[in-house]
């Protein structure tokens, strides 16, 4: 298999790395951190005017329809800098609101490319790991004769913020989506360790619109769509993080000699080295056999990619941070975004355990 990207996806990766490298270094971070704001707009409006969201999008919504390759180089890219913008849940929502919704509903979608709204996904339930059957239930006979909602949602990423909120429930015909308005459910805010803004979605006969038919086809997108994107950002969030470990131990002496002249010091940086390259491939082929259409062989790929970001990604960004020393803890030195990032995307994936069922359920 070769994983090179093509043409125009290493365009768009050059595009993105250059894009985040300009506008999201560690002085703009810290003071969009200072600043209490949800997520840095100025920077949400630059990306969508660089084409980065569009350029995923089905061309039903106005996109390129580039597909999930492409949403995996515009997540690793902004993992690699833990930007501070609504694009992981944004660009799974829209590209599943793009493919499956109305013409009303895909319009939606392509507002997000211009960057005038935000979209996220509700994936997550309590006692509940990502891609597992939802509690949440839908039945038909709401307000205005459409379908109203009941259940709980936990960890939606900016759903105060959102324009809408893609809702995975059941109904009596099958698992369905449904497009849900904040405003027309109850929102608890919860803590999240990187600062994003995030929420537990309460919903009691909450109105809502369906997406696509409820026949389990667009719940299975939603969820592949997901593991790429969560996944493509633990890789970049994991590759900036061995970027700066690499240079650290290049420049910093111990001894009248770099760190990186230690034999146990090499062992361990290849071991984050060897983690990461792990993490790719299973990435790279999952998201390509996505836009395949190679549903049954992504799911396995996509099953290891995220048993790795829950696993040995994350005990490489512990190594990472180990090799730092105090300064891997030092909250003016960048490291501690990369460890923050990689820890919440492993909660959100369910963590190792979780995923090892998920791959025994599939072989």
């Amino acid at each position: 298999m070769d994983f090179d990207l093509d043409e125009t996806q290493a365009e768009l990766k050059e595009l993105a790395a250059g894009l985040f490298g300009r506008e999201a270094g560690p002085d703009r971070l810290a003071a969009h951190e200072k600043s209490g704001q949800p997520y840095d707009a100025e920077l949400w409006r630059a990306v969508a005017r660089a084409g980065l969201i569009g350029a995923c999008l089905p061309e039903e919504a106005g996109g390129a329809g580039l597909g999930a390759v492409a949403m995996a180089v515009v997540a690793r890219e902004a993992g690699a800098r833990v930007v501070p913008v609504p694009l992981q849940d944004g660009l799974v929502a829209a590209m599943v609101i793009g493919r499956y919704g109305s013409a009303a509903q895909r319009a939606l979608a392509a507002r997000l490319a211009e960057g005038e709204v935000v979209l996220t996904a509700a994936l997550m339930e309590p006692g509940r790991d990502l891609g597992t059957l939802p509690l949440t239930e839908a039945r038909p006979g709401g307000a205005g004769g459409g379908w109203a909602l009941s259940g709980r949602k936990t960890m939606v990423s900016y759903a105060a913020e959102a324009a809408a909120i893609v809702v995975p429930a059941v109904t009596p015909r099958g698992v369905g989506l449904f497009l849900v308005e904040p405003g027309a459910a109850s929102l608890a805010p919860a803590p999240t360790s990187t600062g994003e803004p995030a929420a537990t979605l309460i919903l009691s006969d909450t109105p809502a619109e369906p997406l696509g038919e409820p026949d389990g086809a667009a719940f299975a997108a939603l969820r592949r769509l997901a593991l790429v994107a969560l996944t493509a950002s633990a890789s970049g969030v994991l590759a900036g993080a061995l970027a700066l470990t690499t240079e650290h131990i290049k420049t910093r002496r111990q001894f009248d000699r770099a760190l990186a002249e230690f034999q146990a010091v090499t062992m361990q940086i290849a071991d984050v080295y060897i983690a990461g390259r792990a993490l790719d491939v299973a990435v790279w082929s999952g998201a390509w056999r996505v836009d395949q259409g190679l549903a049954e062989e992504a799911d396995v790929d996509l099953e290891v990619a995220a048993h790795t970001a829950a696993d040995a990604a994350l005990a490489a960004l512990y190594t990472c941070q180990h090799l730092h020393g105090g300064l891997g803890l030092d909250v003016t030195y960048p490291l501690h975004r990369h460890f923050a990032w990689g820890k919440h995307r492993a909660h959100l994936l369910g963590g190792a355990e979780a995923r090892l069922d998920m791959m025994g359920a599939l072989v």
